[in-house]
């Protein structure tokens, strides 16, 4: 067992030492190689021209022939180019949509923290008080119907469908419109927000100033629940500034302020799925953007219904790296690089891992001349700098210390959490300890693995910047000791740019069994026999399953290296 003072709370559980969200960076080691192996992605699926040629700048959206999938394949009857989604998958999506805002709009419940009195602007709830056994069954149907839907639309992707940009997006701003009218709910993450923001909008430090710890009676303050009522703040400075800003437009109103946070969190989803379908030209390549990002119900219900910060991590990241890998034959070049670099900032100002886009974004420009690769470098880095160095200098030297606490935490749904307490029971004091140092290690072997597999893809793809980001992307949140399900957008981004991998299936089958596994997500909610199997779950399946993706991972990943010509 572990010592009292190294326990953090799960926040989604009860009386388990689980951590904040830790923001420890993704390691920086290069991914997929220049020398890459036939057999991947098909031409021009992904959009983005090989940095350094000029002439790729149109020819990468060149769309895919008919009858060719993305991994080149032949379909299976079916011209490339339909647009009919499958009825399953429409229904699918549909219901678990519906079963999202229901619980929303259900008010108060063992998912939903309550947001005080109602006004006459959104989030609205009918205060209907559905039992605990009924909000944690809708959000269990929910998240497996969504995760049926897009494992469906994968297939149908694979199958020649294409659907409609202006469809995807009109349902994009429904579904996230439907999200934003009802409060947040699976976890209080969205409370703990608002309450750090409003620390430091009233002149507080969140990063040494819990919020138990702040004068009573501001209702934002107050409203943050255990486990962070007593965690000081562990996202970075600029993440912090957001929310000050929103706490301060909130005007001290509960439902005001995490109704504007919604906001944040929801425009910035939306942003991020049209600056994915801009990179991705093809039309194979934006039916994959629809298919895992701007239309995933699995994202729609962790990240926008959550209304999580990783939203607006990953909007910065994306544009960090569609900025930094464009004009890179023209006057623009440096200009451009600056832009990504104030995109960088905001990544990694907000949650650190995030800040690999920024070496995604070098590893896209190695093959130009030395002294452009140093100008870019340079550009990059002054950009970051403009941001991070005032956000840094007004949040004050504390910004870290919680997160430096959090590298030796694990949660449940990890293969780390039963390892850790073996080797504690067993008497080895430092086996907490030992965490950053171990993970530090298996996330090289995975980055390696994943280079294995998506090094056929370096080649045909031209995406090199998103196939950099996936592979660290997957390095850090396959391997860490914590994770939840939101942490997955820094993955689900770079994966929809990218042609079909193999990687796919097991990664949301991952994302799946997280979501369930956190079902109902809020830890002072109302326990039932559901919320209590799906806490088994989280114990015990959970840990077995993410062990299993990442082992199938390791071997798979390792042998295709190992096989390919040199190594």
């Amino acid at each position: 067992m572990t010592a009292p003072s190294e326990a953090a709370p799960d926040p989604a559980g009860r009386n388990e030492d689980e951590s904040p969200s830790s923001n420890r960076t993704a390691p920086a080691v290069p991914s997929p190689g220049a020398h890459a192996s036939a057999g991947g992605g098909a031409s021009g699926v992904g959009g983005e021209p090989e940095v350094g040629d000029a002439d790729a700048m149109g020819a990468a959206g060149a769309a895919a022939p008919t009858g060719v999938e993305s991994g080149g394949r032949m379909l299976a009857g079916r011209p490339a180019g339909g647009t009919g989604a499958p009825r399953p998958v429409v229904a699918a999506w549909v219901t678990a949509l519906g079963l999202f805002v229901l619980v929303g709009v259900a008010g108060e419940s063992a998912a939903e923290p309550p947001l005080g009195a109602s006004t006459v602007h959104p989030p609205w709830d009918l205060g209907l008080g559905l039992p605990p056994a009924v909000v944690d069954a809708a959000l269990l149907a929910a998240y497996l119907l969504a995760a049926a839907a897009v494992w469906r639309a994968l297939r149908a992707v694979e199958d020649g469908w294409r659907p409609r940009p202006r469809t995807v997006g009109v349902a994009a701003v429904l579904a996230v419109g439907a999200l934003l009218l009802v409060p947040p709910f699976g976890s209080a993450d969205h409370l703990s927000y608002v309450a750090y923001g409003r620390i430091a909008a009233e002149g507080g430090d969140p990063y040494a100033v819990a919020p138990d710890d702040w004068p009573p009676g501001d209702p934002v303050v107050d409203s943050a629940e255990v486990p962070w009522d007593d965690t000081t703040s562990v996202y970075g400075p600029v993440a912090t500034a957001v929310q000050a800003a929103v706490a301060e437009l909130g005007g001290g109103s509960l439902r005001v302020t995490v109704w504007l946070w919604q906001l944040v969190a929801g425009a910035s989803f939306l942003v991020t799925g049209l600056l994915l379908h801009r990179r991705a030209r093809a039309p194979a390549a934006r039916a994959r953007v629809a298919v895992l990002w701007t239309l995933n119900p699995l994202l729609l219900g962790v990240l926008v219904a959550g209304a999580h910060l990783d939203a607006v991590s990953a909007l910065a990241a994306v544009a960090c790296l569609a900025l930094g890998v464009r004009d890179v034959s023209s006057s623009r070049f440096v200009a451009m690089q600056l832009a990504a670099g104030l995109a960088l900032g905001v990544a990694a100002g907000s949650k650190l891992p995030y800040a690999a886009a920024g070496v995604a974004v070098l590893w896209a420009h190695r093959r130009l001349p030395r002294l452009q690769q140093a100008v870019g470098a340079a550009a990059l880095l002054v950009g970051a700098a403009a941001v991070l160095v005032p956000a840094h200098l007004w949040a004050g030297p504390h910004v870290y210390d919680q997160a430096r606490d959090a590298s030796r935490f694990t949660s449940l749904a990890t293969p780390w959490r039963p390892l850790v307490n073996a080797a504690s029971a067993l008497g080895w004091a430092g086996a907490r300890d030992a965490v950053p140092v171990a993970f530090a290690l298996v996330a090289l072997l995975t980055l390696l693995a994943t280079i294995g597999l998506l090094r056929p893809l370096a080649r045909r793809d031209r995406q090199d910047g998103a196939l950099a980001l996936l592979a660290l992307a997957v390095a850090y949140v396959v391997a860490a000791p914590y994770v939840l399900p939101w942490y997955d957008a820094l993955i689900f981004a770079p994966l929809a740019l990218v042609a079909g991998t193999l990687l796919d299936r097991p990664l949301l089958l991952r994302l799946t069994v997280l979501a369930v596994a956190y079902v109902p997500g809020r830890a002072a909610g109302e326990p039932s026999t559901v919320s209590d199997a799906l806490l088994d779950l989280r114990q015990f399946a959970a840990p077995v399953a993410t062990a299993g993706v990442l082992v199938w991972l390791l071997v798979t990943g390792l042998r295709a290296l190992r096989r390919e010509p040199g190594h």
